[in-house]
């Protein structure tokens, strides 16, 4: 065996190691497209605080609120609290004007969501007490919500007799506007069958997506404590630490607006690394804990937790990186030139040694998969997608793949950005429920 037979042979290893522990995300997402958790319809109806963190949202904070008085659901039994936090615009008078809850407060050093939420709960239990209501919806401002968003969430709620935090369906309200925002549309569609679902099915705790999401009053009896760049991410780890599970309500939808041009979209995506990798940094020992001690609970969830936080992008560029340097090396240690290590005399794409021609191949394989996935999303979620021609979803699906290879760089960047700060993504789109 030369030098380059073993350096492939090392590298098959590693990344079959690496595909064998990412097995787990292909069975679970064949569950998901097959079945999914349906709750019974319940009469007991639980009294609940709606939770909107809203900085400069004039233009889109009257919708959600409008979304959720138009529910089904009985509004004595759903109490408004809106959060203006660091605005400079009509954010507070619109909200009044509804008739909600509105508190106000400013502090150029908390800008993220999460302190947004701190100091809403604070205020809700010195006026009202936290312990009033049975559970907390959070959405961001730029959300609407289905007429019976509340009723099916509710049903899911008391089928885990308010012991688990339940998320919902993240649809797009702009997912036709523009390739952007298609593309996210795609992004957070296939998060929902691809994980969510095939996650509650299986008994296995799933993660909240930004918003959207139903928790229990007790779980901030003393207070909100997650303020970093991604509070989902280090709530959800939290909540598998803690021995909870989140489940999954796949009938409830709620609506979300999307970033629209490139600059937007990579500030948002570059913010979403930076802050899972320091919720990994934060929380991965504690997880191992968890995962190798007799106290641990869930330790699947435990262990998917794990395959979900750990940075495997800029794992994957490393050694990328490592193997092509191996390889480079190879000419030095064996009879081969740089010819016959990354072309090879065979020009057969498929069946070439060669380096070069081995990338090209396992390229095109990914990028044929991925986009096998994005037609599956417009095939599953065909009567859920809306304002989408045909030609757009082909479009989609066809730079699908370069949406995600994005991960790649947004990484590294993420990686190296230390200092990275939290910045507000514009919300402009004005639609409603009946015109989404």
């Amino acid at each position: 065996m030369n030098y380059l037979e073993i350096v492939n042979l090392v590298f098959t290893i590693i990344f079959g190691i690496y595909a064998l522990f990412m097995l787990h995300f292909i069975l679970i997402g064949f569950i998901g497209i097959i079945k999914k958790k349906k709750y019974p319809k319940t009469d007991i109806k639980y009294r609940y605080g709606v939770i909107i963190p809203a900085r400069n949202e004039e233009k889109v904070v009257g919708g959600l609120i409008d979304s959720i008085l138009s529910s089904d659901y009985p509004l004595e039994l759903l109490d408004i609290f809106v959060i203006a936090h660091n605005c400079t615009d009509r954010t507070a008078e619109v909200a009044r004007s509804k008739g909600v809850h509105v508190y106000e407060y400013s502090n150029p050093d908390e800008r993220t969501m999460g302190f947004a939420f701190k100091h809403l709960f604070e205020q809700i239990e010195k006026d009202y007490g936290t312990s009033s209501y049975d559970g907390f919806f959070l959405f961001n401002s730029d959300n609407i919500v289905a007429k019976d968003y509340f009723s099916k969430m509710n049903d899911a709620f008391h089928y885990f007799d308010k012991k688990h935090v339940v998320t919902s369906y993240r649809n797009s309200k702009n997912f036709g506007t523009n390739v952007i925002s298609g593309l996210y549309g795609i992004y957070f569609s296939m998060g929902c069958i691809f994980e969510s679902r095939g996650r509650t099915v299986i008994g296995c705790s799933t993660r909240v997506q930004g918003t959207g999401y139903v928790i229990r009053s007790s779980i901030v009896k003393n207070g909100w404590k997650y303020t970093s760049l991604t509070e989902d991410w280090e709530f959800s780890v939290d909540q598998i630490i803690d021995g909870q599970i989140i489940k999954y309500c796949d009938e409830a939808t709620f609506y979300d607006e999307q970033p629209t041009s490139f600059k937007i979209m990579w500030r948002q995506r570059v913010r979403w690394s930076r802050g899972h990798l320091l919720v990994c940094y934060d929380r991965l020992k504690d997880l191992f804990t968890n995962l190798f001690t007799r106290k641990g609970k869930n330790k699947f969830s435990t262990y998917d937790m794990i395959s979900n936080i750990l940075p495997f992008c800029l794992l994957l560029t490393l050694l990328g990186v490592i193997q092509f340097i191996l390889v480079s090396l190879a000419p030095l240690f064996t009879d081969l030139s740089f010819y016959d290590v990354f072309i090879s005399s065979n020009h057969n794409i498929f069946t070439s040694s060669g380096y070069l021609f081995s990338m090209l191949r396992n390229a095109a394989i990914s990028y044929a998969t991925t986009v096998i996935s994005a037609i599956g999303v417009f095939i599953l979620e065909r009567k859920r997608i809306q304002g989408v021609n045909i030609f757009k979803r082909i479009l989609l699906c066809l730079v699908w793949p370069l949406f995600l290879a994005l991960q790649f760089p947004m990484d590294v960047q993420a990686f190296f950005s230390k200092n990275l700060d939290w910045k507000p993504i514009p919300h402009e789109d004005h639609k409603t429920l009946t015109n989404v």
